[in-house]
């Protein structure tokens, strides 16, 4: 049996991504899982690399977790930054360091394309993951998050817990 090994996701990972995807928002108060929505994401990311990086933990063809990595440009900073979208690793795997090999395996690859920031969410409630973040060196902003939702497809968007 191989080691973990990360590395970047394909389309041929779209079905376990999308399980993953499905345990990630049944935690978030924002999200309501929608398999066919998140396959739809997924999709739109790995057909077009310029848009974004996923990068996979795997285990033999089995994936432990991911990382989503969105690009854009700062005026702000002058310069790319990334949205870091989702982080999850399967329940039965946490509590192992995965989740940190993914987070120091995507801001590695930041360094090396230059990155000036990255930003994510993390949902109001979920301390652990706050606590999680905040040890990798991530830290509040002043900035507050707001939301237009556009969603025409007759959306599952849940209302924000404040």
């Amino acid at each position: 049996m191989d080691g973990p090994h990360i590395e970047q996701a394909t389309l041929d990972d779209l079905p376990q991504l999308t399980e993953l995807l499905m345990e990630l928002f049944s935690l978030e108060g924002d999200f309501v899982p929608d398999p066919v929505r998140q396959t739809r994401g997924l999709r739109l990311l790995l057909e077009a690399p310029n848009r974004g990086r996923i990068f996979v933990l795997k285990q033999n063809d089995a994936i432990l977790g991911m990382i989503n990595l969105l690009f854009t440009i700062s005026t702000a900073e002058g310069g790319v930054v990334f949205l870091l979208e989702d982080l999850i690793i399967r329940q039965e795997y946490r509590g192992h360091g995965l989740g940190s090999r993914l987070l120091e395996h995507a801001l590695e690859y930041a360094r090396k394309k230059d990155v000036k920031r990255i930003t994510l969410l993390t949902d109001r409630l979920n301390a652990d993951a706050q606590r999680f973040y905040k040890r990798h060196g991530f830290f509040e902003s002043a900035m507050l998050p707001m939301r237009y939702v556009l969603a025409k497809d007759g959306g599952t968007q849940a209302p924000a817990r404040i």
